[in-house]
């Protein structure tokens, strides 16, 4: 009897210490049957997504509910990014995120229009005092949207700990339908080191994958020396959904013994930006498909567990190793992947190239590349690895390599336009060229003096651009002089051809108006529910400017009762 009890006694505690969230605290925020477009730590560009993204049915306007008890902490309101965003902490210590809104709870959203005003912004950030917005359990705290860099209409929901980490809400009980297993498209090979091969040769390889009939798959056998690692593309899917999403753990083992895992639990925003190291970024910049690497070097992510000499398979001549790959999902669907290996020291039919410049760039020292009228400042620790960059400057066009290395930080482009007239001066920016046409897109640039310097995180190839176009404005939905009593919005198209708006200022009869930014349909929205417009005859302003300061102004008169 003492050693039954023994037994639940241990099962008990193994049971609370692989499963330490609360299982009843958050409630759903929505009404409808959770279905996902994302899964949490899912792989973005330059980022793991820090949520789940909610499907709502392809439609704006549905009830967002608070998780839990707790007050809004947070608010912010921006054109990209997370859109209208509400932040709410919660007595337990954990904060939940619902992101991409329409619009907030009629009190939250007086709150925030109020400020809004004071500050004539419709960009704002708030902190609230906890006694100021209080939230019951269930209650509505907005509506599901759009807003922001959402691609569609969803729910981004998330949940942080007390030190803004992100943690997968299904640890807390969420529930997804989810019986599929996840699928694994392609399997490769890398050499690490130039006495390494795979199937003779020194290069990346890409393997050849067999399903079986079971669900899981098998490699064709393959021969190899040295040092050695694996990359895998993989996703999953839920039941009710067609999306590509992320997988919830990845695990490999060398004749047995696990020597890698990626745990996709929880992770830290200031860690999500070595996503970049985690993938072959060099495959997914030409080829826009993530191969995550399934060894490590000088990473930082916590997201990496079990590691063994950094995840590589070092294999001797004349052995034979097993290696293999399980994925999971969070409801432990599993497949497998298993690579017969023979160990042969035989020469390398196919070394890999190495390409030399006379600008080397070591990862761990400051580097300044001049020429002519161009520079570029690389800081400490800009790149994870040491190599050869191509830099090239001809006229006022700049080759800054090609973008397949990866970097950390932002880096530095200045040009010197001294030697440009002052008109013409004004109107320059610098842009990054591409596609096959080489078509100029705007970096974001400063002017000091006669330097024009542009900030960065990608390499490439860039130029100075003139734009000498105004933006254009065009009303959607009235015309001037016209009578709006019944009309409940304001509508303006904007547009800029060139190097894109860079801000907007809206006023009626010389009073500031709020005017909501959609960048994704380029409408300025104006609520007359706001109340700020009380005349009955009405002068309309609007002023836009781009970003090297050409401005528009449009002008009108409109009518209310």
């Amino acid at each position: 009897m003492r050693f039954i009890l023994f037994l639940l006694f241990i099962s008990s505690f193994f049971l609370n210490a692989q499963n330490k969230y609360p299982q009843d605290y958050f409630d759903s925020p929505l009404e409808i049957p959770l279905i996902l477009s994302g899964t949490f730590a899912e792989l973005r560009s330059n980022h793991f997504h820090s949520g789940l993204d909610i499907k709502t049915q392809q439609r704006t306007g549905l009830k967002v509910k608070a998780s839990a008890n707790g007050f809004v902490s947070r608010i912010k309101v921006s054109h990209y990014g997370y859109g209208k965003a509400l932040y709410i902490t919660h007595p337990n210590g954990y904060t939940t995120v619902y992101a991409h809104l329409q619009k907030f709870a009629p009190e939250i959203e007086a709150y925030i229009k109020k400020h809004q005003y004071e500050k004539e912004s419709y960009v704002v950030e708030l902190f609230p005092s906890a006694e100021v917005l209080p939230i019951t359990k269930n209650s509505i705290i907005g509506y599901s949207g759009n807003s922001g860099g959402s691609g569609g209409p969803h729910l981004h929901y998330e949940i942080r700990d007390k030190k803004e980490r992100p943690i997968n809400p299904m640890l807390f009980g969420m529930d997804i339908k989810d019986s599929t297993n996840p699928i694994i498209k392609s399997i490769y090979a890398y050499p690490l080191d130039e006495n390494s091969s795979v199937n003779k040769s020194n290069t990346k390889q890409k393997l050849r994958l067999i399903p079986l009939k079971n669900g899981d798959y098998t490699i064709k056998s393959i021969e190899a020396y040295g040092n050695i690692g694996f990359g895998i593309e993989t996703i999953d899917r839920q039941d009710l959904a067609a999306n590509s999403n992320g997988v919830y753990n990845i695990q490999t083992f060398l004749n047995g013994r696990r020597n890698f895992e990626l745990d996709f639990r929880r992770f830290s925003f200031s860690e999500t930006k070595h996503i970049n190291q985690l993938i072959d970024y060099e495959h997914y910049a030409t080829k826009k498909k993530r191969i995550q690497k399934l060894f490590k070097k000088d990473n930082l992510l916590s997201l990496y567990k079990s590691i063994i000499n950094d995840g590589c398979v070092t294999i001797e001549d004349s052995t034979y190793s097993v290696y293999k790959i399980r994925v999971a999902d969070f409801k432990s669907n599993e497949s497998w992947v298993t690579i017969h290996i023979k160990g042969s020291k035989d020469s390398i039919s196919t070394p890999q190239k190495k390409e030399t410049t006379p600008y080397y760039i070591k990862a761990n020292k400051a580097t300044n590349l001049k020429e002519g009228h161009v520079s570029v400042d690389f800081y400490k620790d800009t790149f994870y690895d040491d190599f050869y960059i191509d830099f090239q400057v001809k006229n006022d066009t700049l080759t800054l390599h090609k973008n397949v290395i990866a970097a950390k930080k932002n880096f530095n482009i200045t040009y010197d336009v001294s030697s440009y007239n002052r008109e013409d001066k004004s109107k320059l920016y610098i842009a990054r060229l591409l596609g096959r046409k080489k078509q100029p897109y705007y970096t974001s640039t400063k002017r000091k003096g006669d330097l024009l310097i542009a900030t960065t995180k990608t390499l490439g190839t860039f130029t100075l651009a003139t734009d000498t176009i105004k933006p254009k404005i065009t009303p959607i939905n009235f015309k001037g002089g016209q009578w709006l009593s019944k009309y409940r919005y304001l509508k303006i198209k904007i547009e800029d051809e060139l190097s894109g708006i860079s801000k907007y200022r809206a006023t009626v009869n010389g009073k500031w108006i709020l005017m909501e930014y959609d960048y994704k349909t380029k409408t300025l929205t104006h609520d007359f529910n706001d109340g700020i417009i009380t005349d009955t005859k009405n002068n309309l302003k609007v002023i836009i400017t781009d970003n090297v300061g050409n401005n528009s102004t449009f002008e009108t008169l409109f009518y209310r009762k």
